[in-house]
C-alpha cells in the first residue's frame, strides 16, 4: 500500500489514546513503513534484549498495556498491530488459501523485525499472534530465542464449534450492532479497573468503522466452518527455542488439550494452566505477568 493511500489511516480512538496518554513518554507510539509498501504500528518501550508482543484477532498493540511498562524494564518491547487490525495496514493482493492467510499476517511482521530487530528477539504471542509467533520461529529469517504462546492458535487442528461460529459472524460487525452495554453482556471483562478498561478498549478496537475487512477474510481463511483448523503440530519439534505456555483453564476457544500435546512436542516447553478463560493474560495479569518476566529473564543471557 502506498503512502498516499495511507493517507486516511485510522486513528486512535479515546479509550485508547487516554490509555497512550498514561504510558507515555516511556512507551512512544510509531507507524513504521515497510519495504515492499504497507505499515505496521508499533508500541515500543526500554531498552535491552528485544520482546515482541503480539495481540490476537481485532484487537491492537494497546492491549498489551498492563505489560508495557513491566516488561521495558530491562527489555527492548515492540508491541505490534497485526496487518489490517489496529492502525496497521492490511497486506495486499488475494488470499486464496490457509498458506496465503498465514503469510498474511506474518510476512510484514517478519520484514517490520528485520528492519527494526535483526537480532535474537523473544515472541509473545496471544490466540493469532501465538500463530504468528510460530511462524516466525519456523521460517527462521528472525532469530528468535524464546517463545510465549498464550492460548495460541496454530498448534493442533482443534478450535470449539461456538468459536468457529463467532468468528465467522464477524465480531467486528457485532460489536458495532450490539453496542458497548450488550457487548459487555455477551464477552464481559474481568471485574477489576484494569479489566473494565480493557473491555473497553476491546470494544473501541471491535467496533471501528470499517470492520478490517481484509483481515478478517485472512483469518477465515485460517479458520473454516468445518474440518481443521489451520495448524503447525507436524512441525512443532522443529523449533528449538524454549517455550512458555500459557492457557486458560476455562478456554472455551482452543481447548487446553492443545497446550498438553504441544507441551509434549516442543523440544523445550513448560505449560503453566491459569484459572481463566480465553485470555488469561488479561484476566489474570497478576498470574501471568510473574511468569512471564522470570522466562524472559533469561533473554540475551550468554
Amino acid at each position: 500500500m502506498k503512502r498516499s493511500a495511507w493517507a486516511q489511516a485510522p486513528s486512535a480512538g479515546p479509550v485508547e489514546a487516554g490509555l497512550l496518554a498514561q504510558l507515555a513518554p516511556a512507551v512512544t507510539s510509531t507507524v513504521h513503513w515497510l519495504p515492499g509498501g504497507g505499515a505496521l504500528r508499533v508500541l515500543e518501550g526500554g531498552q535491552g534484549p528485544t520482546v515482541v508482543l503480539l495481540h490476537g484477532r481485532g484487537g491492537a498493540a494497546s492491549l498489551w498495556f498492563a505489560y508495557l511498562t513491566a516488561i521495558s524494564r530491562g527489555h527492548r518491547v515492540l508491541a505490534v498491530d497485526l496487518p489490517g487490525f489496529g492502525m496497521s495496514s492490511p497486506t495486499e493482493g488475494p488470499v486464496r488459501s490457509a498458506e496465503e492467510g498465514v503469510g498474511f499476517f506474518t510476512a510484514p511482521v517478519e520484514a517490520l523485525l528485520e528492519q527494526l530487530a535483526p537480532g535474537p528477539v523473544s515472541v509473545v504471542g496471544h490466540s493469532l499472534g501465538g500463530l504468528v509467533g510460530v511462524e516466525l520461529a519456523l521460517r527462521s529469517r528472525v532469530p528468535v530465542e524464546r517463545l510465549v504462546l498464550v492460548d495460541a492458535m496454530g498448534l493442533g487442528p482443534d478450535m470449539a464449534r461456538t468459536a468457529r461460529a463467532f468468528f465467522r459472524a464477524g465480531p467486528e460487525r457485532l460489536a458495532r450492532s450490539l453496542g458497548p452495554w450488550a457487548w459487555a453482556r455477551m464477552m464481559p471483562p474481568a471485574p477489576t479497573p484494569l479489566g473494565e478498561r480493557l473491555g473497553a478498549l476491546d470494544y473501541e478496537l471491535m467496533s471501528a468503522p470499517g470492520g478490517h475487512d481484509e483481515a478478517a477474510r485472512a483469518f477465515d481463511s485460517l479458520v473454516p466452518l468445518m474440518g481443521p483448523v489451520f495448524h503447525r503440530r507436524e512441525r512443532l519439534g522443529e523449533v528449538t527455542a524454549p517455550v512458555l505456555l500459557v492457557w486458560g483453564e476455562r478456554e472455551d476457544v482452543l481447548p487446553l488439550s492443545l497446550a498438553e500435546e504441544a507441551s509434549r512436542r516442543f523440544p523445550n516447553a513448560r505449560l503453566v494452566r491459569v484459572d481463566a478463560g480465553h485470555s488469561p493474560h488479561q484476566e489474570r495479569p497478576e498470574r501471568v505477568l510473574p511468569e512471564l518476566k522470570t522466562f524472559l529473564a533469561a533473554s540475551g543471557a550468554p
